[in-house]
C-alpha cells in the first residue's frame, strides 16, 4: 500500500498516532512508543529548516522552558535536564531560543550547515557581573 501524502487524506480524516492500543504512555521514552505510519513522528521534516538551534550545556540551568514551548516536541530531555536536539523533527522556528532566560542563552540559532564545535567556539562569552564599587569615604 502506497502512503499517502499530507495532502492527500480526505477531510476529516482520523489519523492515529500509535498503532494499537498504548498503555502507560507517560512512562514509555519517545524512541520506544509504537507510532504508526501516518504520525509526524515517523517522518523526517529537518529538510524544512534553514537554521538549527545548538545547545551549549554549560550555559543551561535546566528550566525546561524550552521542552515546555517546543511546538515540535523537539527538546530531549531526561529527568528535567536537557540533553540534547531531535533534528529529525526540528523545523527551525526558534521559539527554544526565544524562551531561553539564561545570557549568553544556551540555545542560539545557526545556518543548518554549520558544525556544533565550530558554533560553540562563536559562542558569547559569559558577562561576568560588576562588582558595586565601595562607597568612598570623605
Amino acid at each position: 500500500m502506497e502512503k499517502k501524502g499530507w495532502d492527500e487524506f480526505e477531510i476529516g480524516a482520523m489519523l492515529r498516532t500509535f498503532d494499537g492500543a498504548v498503555r502507560d504512555i507517560a512512562t514509555t521514552l519517545p524512541e520506544n512508543r509504537p507510532y504508526s505510519q501516518s504520525s509526524s513522528f515517523t517522518a523526517s521534516v529537518a529538510d524544512w529548516r534553514i537554521e538549527k538551534p545548538l545547545f551549549n550545556k554549560d550555559y543551561c540551568i535546566d528550566c525546561q522552558f524550552c521542552w515546555v514551548y517546543c511546538p515540535d516536541m523537539s527538546i530531549i530531555a531526561r529527568d528535567k535536564k536537557m540533553i540534547g536536539i531531535d533534528f529529525d523533527h526540528c523545523k527551525g522556528c526558534g521559539i527554544c531560543v526565544e524562551v531561553c532566560p539564561t545570557n549568553p542563552k544556551s540555545l542560539l540559532m545557526f545556518p543548518e550547515q554549520k558544525d556544533e564545535e565550530s558554533a560553540l567556539a562563536e559562542w558569547p562569552k559569559k558577562e561576568k557581573k560588576d562588582q558595586a564599587e565601595e562607597p568612598k569615604e570623605d
